[in-house]
């Protein structure tokens, strides 16, 4: 059989080691490529502080599998129980001071919980050290182990026994070799390198025939090429993190295979290192467009927290007001659970800042409500009043008089804020019960007022008929004992529609001045007829009107007889005078006409008076 040649077992080994080093440098800059990128967390911010607890024993409660998520769980975890541990001490210290209590004295009670939490941090703490303790300890064992074989191998390379046996020897410590884990980080190189100098050392050293060589180059070639194509195949995969994962195992068994011909050297390898480099430059790209993602993130997050930042809460006086901002920033929150994560050294910085500009508005809001409770109560107070007054006036027959107080009760209702939502449906309700209760009984009776409006006016105009037609002839009293008696018909019958009435009465007093004058009736007479007639008119404005006309004529009695007295007492000073007796006489004429004049208001007033009552 042909010996393999130093020469050719020298090259074998320098190739082997390049390769072996670009194998190391391959990995080493992949491993770094997720350094700084967030973990996909589950949203724990809904649940409560005892939820938050059982969340945290749920997820340490088995084995360690992936430390990196479960470490940010629980970190998210930590962080939303002691900002809620927060805001319970807050809460409580701020109703200590409104109680009178002092800052200084204010002492947060323990919270239970918070020992359980610890308690179960603690213990995944105590667990991952305990895992580390055993991963590095499997390694030293590994490492042990492959040193072990390592100097069983050079035993191999020295004693020189049957080639058989030898290799038979040499392949099965091959096989426990790569049965073995991971050694420490530090000691692959240099253990890989006195490994595979092992290896061609004893292929050298023991001349294997050509023949057995090339078999052997052959396997390894074979099985180099599959891995290659492996590789290759991963330039395609979907999943770019999963295909770098799967690339480092590809690596670790490439390191197995045994070397391969001189002429199939390098190309196997430039084939294997290039498809590593797609597969490498894929994952970085990837993550570099995730950086380029998350910066976009941060930038869309900043806008949101800057939109919520620029509520101006001091504007808000309304409880619209304040639910149409409420449902604005609702909306914003959902637009931002739909960002994905930001940068990892920004992504805490920018969820603090926009949680504390929503919790600035919400507590603003809570508060609001707060101080409106009293006011909405002092307003359903007023509310109860008002219906009681409608409720009190409802059943009155007062139509004008009412009818304006509500009008006005209604006008003041408006002016009066909200009332506590279960109560305002309710106090609307007895309210416009009692005020449509009235104007109901109103509009009925002017129904029928109305009715009997209409029935008055035809009275009316055959009693003026009457009176056109009334002949006056020689018998004077007769004439004028009918006319009196027509008009009494006239005062006995009630009122005509409004709009009717001036036209009607002026058709009326048109009549009886002309039927007066026929008469030659005293001035006095006839203006008691007209006075009378005046009250109806009066009387149709109602009490208030009655009341000013008597304000009136008592102040005319009173101015009368004033001038009368004054009148009396100046007839003295006329007695000296040359025309005594003609200024006397003028004089006693005036206080005469003055006498008259205060009987007849006298007069006027006493029916007035009558008519009051």
């Amino acid at each position: 059989m042909d010996i393999l040649d130093q020469k050719d077992s020298q090259q074998v080994q320098g190739e082997v080691n390049d390769q072996l080093d670009g194998l190391g440098e391959m990995i080493i800059a992949g491993s770094e490529e997720d350094t700084d990128v967030n973990v996909e967390v589950e949203d724990f911010s809904s649940l409560s502080m005892p939820e938050l607890v059982a969340k945290a024993k749920a997820l340490t409660a088995g084995e360690i599998e992936e430390y990196a998520p479960l470490k940010a769980s629980l970190d998210s975890i930590k962080h939303l129980f002691y900002r809620q541990l927060k805001v319970n001490n807050d809460e409580a210290k701020k109703k200590f001071l409104e109680e009178g209590g002092l800052e200084e004295d204010f002492k947060a009670q323990e919270e239970p919980l918070e020992a359980e939490l610890k308690q179960t941090l603690s213990a995944f703490k105590e667990k991952r050290n305990a895992e580390l303790q055993r991963i590095e300890k499997e390694k030293a064992d590994n490492l042990a182990a492959k040193n072990r074989i390592l100097d069983e191998l050079k035993d191999l390379i020295a004693n020189a026994e049957d080639f058989g046996k030898k290799f038979q020897v040499f392949q099965k410590l091959r096989q426990e070799w790569k049965s073995i884990g991971q050694v420490p980080a530090s000691e692959v190189s240099g253990l890989w390198k006195n490994y595979q100098m092992c290896v061609e050392q004893f292929y050298d050293n023991l001349k294997i025939n050509n023949e057995l060589r090339d078999l052997d180059f052959k396997k390894n070639l074979e099985a180099k090429t599959s891995l290659c194509e492996q590789a290759e195949a991963l330039a395609e995969a979907a999943d770019v993190i999963g295909a770098f994962k799967k690339l480092q195992m590809l690596h670790e068994e490439w390191r197995e295979i045994g070397p391969v011909s001189k002429e199939s050297r390098e190309s196997i390898w430039n084939r294997f290192k290039n498809a590593s480099t797609v597969v490498n430059k894929r994952h970085h790209d990837h993550f570099d467009a995730l950086r380029e993602e998350e910066l976009n993130n941060l930038a869309k997050k900043t806008v949101l927290c800057e939109k919520v930042e620029a509520v101006d809460i001091e504007a808000l006086s309304t409880y619209k007001e304040w639910q149409d901002q409420s449902d604005a920033i609702v909306e914003i929150q959902g637009e931002w659970k739909k960002i994905g994560f930001a940068p990892k050294k920004n992504n805490v910085a920018i969820y603090e800042r926009f949680r504390s500009a929503c919790d600035r508005f919400f507590d603003a809001k809570n508060e609001f409500y707060k101080s409106s409770k009293d006011k909405l109560a002092a307003n359903l107070e007023k509310k109860i009043a008002f219906c009681e007054k409608a409720e009190a006036l409802k059943e009155s027959d007062d139509w004008k008089g009412v009818t304006d107080k509500l009008v006005q009760l209604q006008k003041e209702w408006k002016t009066i804020g909200a009332v506590p939502k279960k109560h305002s449906d309710a106090v609307w309700k007895r309210f416009v019960a009692a005020c449509d209760y009235f104007f109901e009984r109103r509009n009925k009776q002017q129904k029928a007022m109305k009715n009997d409006q209409e029935d008055n006016m035809k009275k009316k105009k055959d009693l003026i008929a009457q009176i056109k037609a009334l002949q006056i002839g020689d018998d004077h009293n007769a004439a004028y004992k009918a006319l009196k008696g027509l008009i009494a018909e006239w005062n006995e019958v009630g009122h005509v529609p409004f709009k009717d009435k001036d036209k009607v009465y002026k058709e009326y007093k048109a009549a009886i001045d002309e039927k007066f004058d026929k008469l030659n009736l005293d001035q006095a007479a006839k203006r008691m007829d007209v006075f009378k007639s005046n009250l109806e008119e009066m009387a149709e404005k109602g009490q208030q009107k009655l009341l000013s006309e008597r304000k009136r004529l008592v102040k005319l009695y009173d101015t009368l007889s004033a001038d009368i007295t004054t009148a009396e007492n100046n007839i003295g000073f006329f007695s000296n005078s040359k025309n005594a007796t003609s200024l006397i006489k003028e004089m006693e004429r005036k206080i005469e006409k003055l006498k008259e004049e205060k009987k007849l208001v006298l007069e006027k007033i006493k029916m007035l008076e009558d008519t009051v009552k």
